[in-house]
């Protein structure tokens, strides 16, 4: 049985070895799987929840690689197709710690997982999940705009919308606003920082985690207001920190707690991966969070 599903944005990861060196002249990366979903995913799947991912990956190596390690992991990968045609998306990223950490995304015109289609996925097992995560990510394109949206309105459990801004992969960037906004209202949890929903619009939501960084968290939850203070770290990778944190919190909603009280989970989460380099590698384990509350 599924207990999360998470969809949207997978592929691979190019970290520079060379740190605080401009991309033109970097000579080496290491691969990763990447993207919100295979974060989300591999976060969950470390803290212990049953974890299925809804996405596409190229024909090829790297969708190889992705599809192998996200099984490693324990996730379950029924739902992750593989694409004949578009191959997986590889970004690249500089590190200039501790707040500068620009992406470069090869996914003009397309990509694998924004040719998501309803029949790549059980629908009626993902309506059922205890938790589904979607992403504005996820709308920009179609067919999966209307994949992303059909899935948000027919699930039945507690739906978690990330507005996951990114400017530069929206062809048309001013419909995000008016998508974003469709998705969240179908939605029981939003979750955004301070641009994302500056530019979505979306505030009038019931309930709406918005993230500040290294200063925490402002939990918005029916009328009541909650600042959730942040963890000091040293970072080294701001990047995936986000992600860290929405899988945190959704596995403190599967367990019953307050949602404040998954927002401090979540800071703990981001804050860990924020001191480490990678993303999906270096989601915390259940015992690392623990380790920080204690």
């Amino acid at each position: 049985m599924i207990d999360a599903v998470v969809m949207g944005r997978v592929g691979i990861d190019l970290y520079p070895n060379e740190l605080e060196t401009p991309l033109a002249e970097v000579g080496t990366y290491t691969r990763f799987v990447g993207g919100f979903a295979g974060n989300v995913a591999t976060g969950l799947a470390r803290l212990g929840v049953r974890t299925a991912i809804v996405s596409r990956v190229g024909a090829e190596g790297h969708g190889d690689f992705v599809r192998s390690w996200l099984t490693g992991e324990g996730i379950d990968v029924r739902f992750l197709a593989t694409d004949p045609y578009w191959p997986t998306p590889p970004t690249f990223c500089e590190v200039w710690p501790p707040d500068r950490f620009p992406l470069t995304f090869y996914r003009r015109p397309t990509a694998p997982d924004w040719q998501l289609s309803p029949g790549d996925f059980d629908a009626e097992e993902v309506a059922k999940a205890r938790l589904l995560y979607a992403t504005g990510t996820g709308l920009a394109q179609s067919p999966s705009r209307e994949t992303t949206l059909a899935a948000v309105r027919a699930h039945r459990g507690t739906t978690i919308f990330d507005l996951d801004w990114r400017e530069t992969l929206w062809d048309v960037p001013h419909e995000y606003p008016a998508l974003a906004a469709e998705a969240a209202a179908a939605a029981d949890v939003v979750i955004g920082n301070e641009e994302e929903v500056e530019t979505s619009g979306v505030t009038d939501v019931p309930t709406l985690v918005l993230k500040r960084g290294e200063r925490g968290a402002t939990v918005y939850d029916r009328g009541e207001e909650t600042d959730v203070p942040g963890i000091p770290v040293e970072v080294v990778n701001g990047l995936g920190a986000g992600d860290a944190f929405a899988a945190a919190l959704g596995h403190s909603l599967l367990q019953g707690l307050p949602l404040a009280e998954a927002a401090r989970r979540g800071t703990i989460a981001g804050a860990i991966v924020a001191s480490r380099l990678a993303c999906s590698e270096a989601m915390p384990r259940l015992v690392e969070i623990e380790a920080v509350l204690a």
